[in-house]
């Protein structure tokens, strides 16, 4: 994995240069996280691993800290053809990933 990346990821976080989709808005409402929590999360926050099987495009699991700076946050997203990042679901971490 590139650092390159994660960097292109959180320039267009400081941008705001991305889109949430309505499955990631249900579930950061359901692991009672906030917008901030998930823009801090992948500030700090490390891509973990990549998922190329899908035809859309590589989706990118990053794992960062909300926050309040304890609360491990997972974050799956993918570039679009506009050029924009798509926030596919976020979620509270509660087992640790590999």
């Amino acid at each position: 994995m590139s650092r390159n990346d994660i960097e292109r990821i959180r320039e267009k976080i400081r941008l705001n240069q991305y889109d949430m989709s309505a499955h990631a808005m249900a579930e950061m409402a359901e692991d009672s996280l906030t917008i901030l929590d998930i823009e801090e999360a992948m500030a700090n926050g490390q891509i973990i691993r990549l998922e190329k099987d899908d035809p859309r495009g590589t989706k990118y699991i990053i794992v960062g800290t909300a926050k309040e700076g304890k609360t491990p946050v997972g974050i799956v997203g993918r570039f679009t053809t506009s050029a924009r990042y798509l926030i596919i679901t976020v979620y509270e971490v509660t087992e640790l990933e590999a």
